[in-house]
């Protein structure tokens, strides 16, 4: 069994060689971690089992966007947690209709089917466009598509891979569900050449996070939403990692000026707490569901939905929205100025970017050890990129001490 290689400069403690041991003996080896072992966090720090610090340049892919332990989220668990955590839905309880409520108030929309993980929202989401597709629109059973982009990444269920081109998510893992198109991401004409009378859905990222954090042509969202209307097909917003304040606005798609009939949350949702999340959307489309037809024992828990409550409150107030637009704009410049110095481009929106890097130069995973021996922590995507993604509670002068590790990572 082969063992993580330690740069010299993270040669870790006995302590921490055990618990990496321990995960590499007893856990699937389905992630590649960098080997730093964390102990405590608190805001935009965390801390290893030696007391070392390290500054989290990646938020736990964005679902720590309010940081690590926010007072009010971690207050709003405390308080629930001495009351009740789970009834099943077998049961009403007094948070579900006010987290409801809530989220639908701060989002636009009309209602919300309440799961856990991401890829269970995109999974349910499917469930209702499909359904939709056979009772409202008249699409014959069993013939529904959905057209995707390619180069996504929506979750890994066995679903979710048929329809990833990454061949990393994809490969040996089928055979593969039928009824979806894959079209390639920023092309609208490819959109509209696909789309048949048994088109329910488009399902699309409004920037693909995994794929190296890729924000489409300026009117690649607006044209599909035209499409849609055009043609009577749902549009569905993937806004697991890009919504809930991470580019600057509370849903990404904010930026296109453009609304879907679907939107699918998770990650911030449950505040770095919980795993909540959520599809929201049109009541006359996610209405279609009837007991029995979908759900989840935990999704939609006591728990969850004061965590989520006190993170629909933090974001209604519009602060972290703000943070994120002028913390990025900094972060931006700074990244900005490194192209041409070990970056070939810098893409993203907000507090989240990714950094291309030079061939020749440090490799992503290279890159990400380097930072870690300066006390940075992010992660490297498609072998070639560094994912940024700061906690939005993040100061400036923070926000510095990262940049300056990774200038000097860069074009040492």
């Amino acid at each position: 069994m082969a063992m993580t290689v330690v740069p010299s400069h993270l040669e870790a403690s006995s302590q921490a060689a055990r618990f990496r041991e321990l995960d590499e003996r007893y856990s699937a080896h389905n992630y590649h971690p960098l080997p730093v072992v964390i102990a405590e966090a608190s805001g935009a720090w965390m801390t290893d089992v030696d007391g070392r610090h390290y500054l989290d340049f990646l938020a736990g892919y964005s679902a720590l966007n309010f940081g690590h332990r926010h007072p009010d989220l971690v207050a709003a668990a405390t308080e629930q947690l001495g009351r009740v955590t789970l009834t099943s839905r077998a049961f009403h309880h007094d948070q579900l209709g006010l987290f409801c409520r809530e989220l639908a108030e701060l989002t636009g929309t009309d209602r919300v089917l309440p799961m856990n993980s991401g890829a269970e929202a995109v999974e349910s989401a499917i469930k209702i466009a499909r359904k939709w597709a056979y009772r409202v629109k008249g699409v014959p059973e069993n013939q529904a598509e959905i057209i995707v982009a390619g180069s996504n990444f929506h979750g890994r269920t066995t679903t979710i891979v048929s329809f990833s081109t990454d061949p990393v998510a994809h490969d040996e893992f089928g055979p593969y569900t039928p009824g979806f198109v894959v079209t390639e991401y920023g092309d609208a004409a490819a959109v509209a050449a696909a789309i048949t009378e048994r088109t329910a859905a488009v399902l699309v990222e409004p920037i693909q996070g995994e794929a190296g954090v890729i924000v489409p042509p300026a009117d690649y969202l607006p044209r599909l939403r035209r499409l849609c209307d055009d043609n009577d097909v749902l549009l569905i917003a993937d806004e697991i990692q890009s919504g809930l304040a991470r580019t600057g606005e509370l849903l990404a798609s904010e930026h296109d000026g453009i609304r879907a009939d679907l939107y699918t949350l998770g990650k911030a949702l449950g505040g770095g707490i919980m795993p909540v999340s959520a599809v929201v959307g049109r009541d006359d489309v996610i209405g279609v569901l009837q007991p029995g037809q979908h759900g989840s024992t935990f999704g939609g828990n006591p728990l969850a939905c004061a965590v989520g409550r006190a993170v629909v409150r933090l974001l209604s107030t519009g602060e972290f929205q703000e943070r994120s637009r002028d913390l990025g704009a900094h972060l931006h410049a700074r990244l900005g100025e490194l192209v041409g110095r070990g970056a070939v481009e810098v893409r993203g929106r907000g507090l989240w970017a990714g950094v291309e890097l030079t061939a020749g130069g440090p490799t992503g995973r290279e890159a990400s050890e380097a930072l870690a021996e300066r006390g940075v922590l992010c992660k490297e995507m498609q072998d070639t990129t560094l994912r940024i993604a700061p906690p939005l509670v993040i100061t400036r002068d923070e926000l510095d001490t990262g940049l300056d590790a990774i200038e000097a990572v860069l074009t040492r």
